[in-house]
């Protein structure tokens, strides 16, 4: 992703001042870095929090798609805040996935009405992704759970309780991301996909949301760059 990211803010006439990986951390306290107008973050659970700090120490506003923190998310939320910081985070920058967040919502409003039928999600992606379900995976169920009134909690792989949402996670090869919501009742089932072919999607849309949030200040999302 960071290399696919450099490219395309190239292509749009931008300048890296700075790439910080695992073996120069230090450079956070550069003046390279500091001159940045927004650092773009892709890396791993366990240490993106520690990213965002490094940044909001530095001066410099952060655009994050980095997911499986999100035990954390009003702790962080609540720090942008309260300090003036800027952090701009979303599970997925590609714009047809947030079309389809918005869809999948929509959906679950309507099937709200129709108790007959079940529902539960399945989400395939790349062996290298570390989380599961997938952040993206995640969004779409508490669009569910905030819709549908016979749904109040996710759980992984197998419903116990008629209560549960369902996600099924798959690793498998280099698949940048599918996610499937079926609706399934004796008669009949309705199913929605969302299948990314390739990470180009996701790395202008993060370029777009950095053009997006420079300058602005608070804890940003798609929802306020889209404006659906």
């Amino acid at each position: 992703m960071g290399k696919i990211i450099e490219r395309i803010a190239l292509e749009r006439g931008h300048e890296i001042v700075s790439v910080i990986d695992i073996d120069n951390r230090e450079d956070f306290q550069s003046e390279a870095f500091r001159s940045a107008d927004v650092a773009i973050e892709f890396t791993t659970p366990h240490i993106a929090l520690q990213n965002y700090d490094e940044a909001f120490r530095a001066g410099v506003a952060v655009v994050s798609g980095t997911t499986g923190w999100t035990e954390h998310l009003e702790e962080v939320k609540n720090n942008v805040e309260k300090n003036n910081h800027t952090l701009f985070w979303s599970s997925n920058f590609s714009l047809g996935v947030n079309i389809f967040i918005t869809l999948n919502s929509y959906l679950a409003k309507m099937m709200n009405q129709f108790p007959d039928y079940n529902v539960e999600m399945t989400e395939i992606h790349h062996t290298q992704k570390l989380d599961a379900p997938s952040g993206t995976a995640i969004t779409l169920a508490e669009g569910i759970l905030g819709n549908l009134d016979r749904k109040t909690v996710w759980v992984k792989d197998t419903e116990n309780n008629s209560d549960e949402l369902a996600i099924k996670s798959i690793r498998e090869g280099q698949v940048p991301g599918i996610h499937t919501i079926r609706y399934e009742s004796a008669v009949d089932s309705i199913e929605i996909t969302h299948d990314a072919k390739s990470r180009e999607g996701f790395a202008l849309g993060a370029v777009v949301a950095a053009e997006f949030t420079k300058g602005k200040k608070g804890f940003l999302g798609m929802g306020d760059l889209l404006q659906f």
